[in-house]
């Protein structure tokens, strides 16, 4: 690791000596100065290109989150590392935006600090697999495709790195539809010059979403066609794709085919999609059980639960019993924004980005965006 130096902003003399602490044993890495001063701050890393900037948010917190949004406008190569007193989705979420990569809990365990300082980064490590998050369900209309469609256009608008969606519902996929596509390439044509997935071939024969770095490959426009899709065909296809994008989403189809089983084994994460319906939900315990079996899903696939009311009968909390298994994500209930977004084949933030369901999206991308690359899947 390259000579690392540290800058800590905190007003807590005791966060700081225990900082200094676990700095002094990291390899690499220099302690350089600290400052409680907003100002001197900005100022003192705007002179360095390699540091590493610790913020203390459990005081004055909108006032640091604005002070770590100007070092990173200034300089996105500064890592900044967060501590806070919560533990909470907003903190993140509001962290992520401001161009902090990690929020640590306070108390700061020094195994935690040690691993956010080693393991941050890079795009070259992103770029050497990127990571595949298939969209999956057992059950029909709850919302798969639109998780799919819209949390991929998310990712790429908030991490302006290349993002491939990939519809893998053979004989019923709906991505071309939803988004009133007309693709000159599909899956088929793919398989069919697999010889040539270069880095080249692959973005200029998906389909790229209006003006932005999202890639689509569709499904064939005739089901009969998925029957010469092999399972090692799918395999050559995503490993070539993981060289290629930083994150793959798939939307897969319904059921446990062997091509479905070998996605969803190639996955970093599996986003389980069900609503709060007793039958769904049943279903969903069902399914889990079986990944879990097979060992696929035992740490990688997470609940999201679509069209969620808080006046619902069932709770979260019940859910999460009869699964046994915290909720990952909630994506509100919306029945007119959703539809006038699929009438209209754009992504449900062109209709309103204000909207309680484009927010939720938005907010599950820069989610993922920090937790993906920390988790050790």
């Amino acid at each position: 690791m390259a000579d690392l130096k540290t800058i800590i902003f905190t007003r807590q003399e005791s966060t700081l000596q225990l900082l200094q602490s676990y700095i002094g044993e990291i390899e690499g890495v220099s302690f350089l100065a600290s400052t409680d001063d907003c100002d001197k701050a900005v100022n003192a890393l705007k002179e360095l290109n390699n540091a590493l900037f610790v913020v203390d948010l459990s005081e004055y917190e909108e006032e640091v989150l604005n002070m770590a949004n100007k070092v990173s406008s200034a300089n996105p190569k500064i890592k900044i590392i967060g501590l806070s007193l919560k533990n909470d989705t907003n903190t993140y979420i509001k962290a992520m935006r401001s161009g902090i990569e990690e929020v640590l809990q306070i108390p700061i365990v020094k195994d935690k600090f040690i691993e956010a300082i080693k393991t941050k980064d890079d795009s070259e490590s992103k770029q050497q697999k990127g990571k595949t998050i298939s969209i999956f369900s057992n059950k029909g209309g709850v919302g798969k495709t639109s998780m799919a469609m819209n949390l991929a256009l998310e990712l790429a608008k908030c991490t302006k790195e290349n993002v491939a969606l990939l519809d893998l519902n053979f004989q019923l996929g709906d991505v071309a539809t939803f988004w009133n596509l007309n693709p000159t390439f599909n899956i088929s044509y793919m398989l069919e010059n697999s010889n040539k997935l270069s880095k080249d071939f692959m973005l200029s024969t998906f389909e790229k979403y209006d003006n932005t770095s999202l890639y689509i490959l569709a499904n064939p426009p005739f089901y009969k066609s998925a029957d010469r899709v092999s399972v090692e065909n799918i395999e050559k296809l995503v490993s070539a794709m993981q060289k290629v994008f930083s994150y793959i989403i798939i939307d897969t189809s319904t059921g446990f085919g062997n091509k479905i089983m070998k996605v969803l084994e190639m996955s970093d994460l599996i986003f389980f999609m069900t609503t709060v319906s007793l039958p769904a939900l049943r279903n969903c315990q069902k399914c889990l059980e079986m990944l879990e079996e097979t060992g696929i899903g035992k740490d990688k696939a997470e609940i999201i639960i679509n069209r969620y009311m808080e006046t619902d009968d069932v709770k979260i909390e019940d859910v999460e019993t009869l699964l046994r298994k915290k909720i990952y994500w909630k994506i509100p209930n919306n029945y007119f924004i959703m539809m006038e977004a699929i009438n209209k084949g754009v992504p449900i933030s062109y209709i309103n980005s204000s909207s309680n369901v484009a927010k939720s999206y938005r907010n599950l991308a820069l989610f993922v965006e920090n937790n993906i690359y920390r988790k050790n899947l």
